[in-house]
């Protein structure tokens, strides 16, 4: 297991070093496998917390065109330190920009018009090769609070 691999796994996921040892141990070395085993540890830590208030948030902007198509997005976690991070501030102006690319309906097909319109499972327009949803996931098990879009709007001339 080379110290290269775990320093990409690192800056790609943010995770522990331990986490990504397990999982490159559990994958014999292999990157790829040891991302997938990252990314299901991920779901199930969302799922643990998805009970968990959200005290706390931020409003995410992505303006296009000379503002012919704008996006807003209410991201939302437990506390006001993870809400003025960087990165989290990242993550909802990184969704307002999809948003603006992918034009969703909704956020998890909850007016039933299929997943393709479904935010949460668009792949994501920076990383094709993820969904919105595992973004989401992974910045839960990076933060380690709950994390969720609660609303978005798109607008556009």
């Amino acid at each position: 297991m080379s110290t290269e691999i775990i320093k990409e796994l690192r800056e790609e996921t943010g995770l522990s070093l331990g986490e990504i040892k397990k999982a490159l141990d559990n994958s014999n070395g292999d990157k790829s496998k040891a991302l997938e085993l990252l990314s299901e540890k991920a779901k199930e830590v969302a799922l643990k917390k998805g009970d968990r208030d959200l005290n706390a948030g931020i409003i995410g902007s992505y303006v296009y065109g000379g503002g012919t198509t704008s996006s807003m997005v209410k991201l939302m976690c437990e506390t006001d330190f993870v809400s003025k991070n960087e990165e989290f501030i990242t993550l909802a102006n990184d969704i307002a920009f999809h948003i603006v690319a992918m034009n969703p309906t909704s956020i998890n097909n909850e007016n039933q018009e299929g997943e393709e319109f479904a935010l949460l499972k668009q792949a994501s327009i920076k990383d094709t090769s993820i969904t919105i949803e595992q973004k989401i996931d992974s910045a839960i098990q990076k933060f380690g609070e709950n994390i969720k879009i609660v609303d978005f709007v798109r607008y556009s001339i």
